[in-house]
């Protein structure tokens, strides 16, 4: 994997934090950019995307994703590989890799199934689920709207370990021009 950014998304509970960590760390120039930060850097007014949601919060999400995708081109151009790692689903996908100006550029979805995600969201943590969300929903949206661009990668049986391994030697299938 040449430098450069890339992205893991996935649904909530995929893993998108470990995986990136994982992979930042075996790289030798990297940054681990996580998306949420800049959503919760919004103390007042902030709307959460939840299904249903209105205007303010797409309008929210996608500042959101300017900021990212900014933030990891400023890492690449001081020549570290920036490691993005947010939930970009459905049209927001394609729409998020034309924000980020770097080459080359990456997108690995990580896509365990739904049982294996509900019983990873049971044992962490932080909850990411609620506000009518549910693995399933959103795995449907994944499966069923997001554009097949990347890698994708059932990861339902992969240790962390084995998931970089497989993101690093699909490199070739991961890079969108």
């Amino acid at each position: 994997m040449r430098s450069g950014v890339v992205l893991i998304t996935g649904i909530m509970a995929a893993g998108k934090s470990t995986v990136a960590q994982a992979l930042a760390e075996r790289l030798p120039r990297a940054a681990h950019v996580r998306g949420d930060v800049f959503r919760r850097m919004i103390v007042s007014g902030r709307a959460d995307m939840r299904p249903g949601a209105g205007d303010e919060a797409l309008a929210q999400l996608r500042l959101r994703y300017r900021l990212s995708a900014a933030t990891a081109d400023a890492y690449a151009d001081e020549g570290f590989t920036a490691v993005v790692q947010d939930v970009v689903l459905g049209p927001e996908l394609a729409a998020y890799m034309r924000l980020v100006r770097t080459r080359p550029r990456y997108v690995v979805v990580l896509a365990p199934r739904p049982d294996v995600v509900a019983a990873r969201e049971a044992g962490r943590g932080k909850t990411g689920y609620g506000g009518g969300w549910t693995p399933e929903r959103l795995d449907k949206g994944l499966r069923e709207e997001t554009a097949r661009i990347g890698l994708w990668l059932d990861t339902s049986g992969l240790t962390v370990g084995a998931t970089v391994d497989a993101i690093l030697e699909g490199a070739d299938r991961a890079l969108v021009p």
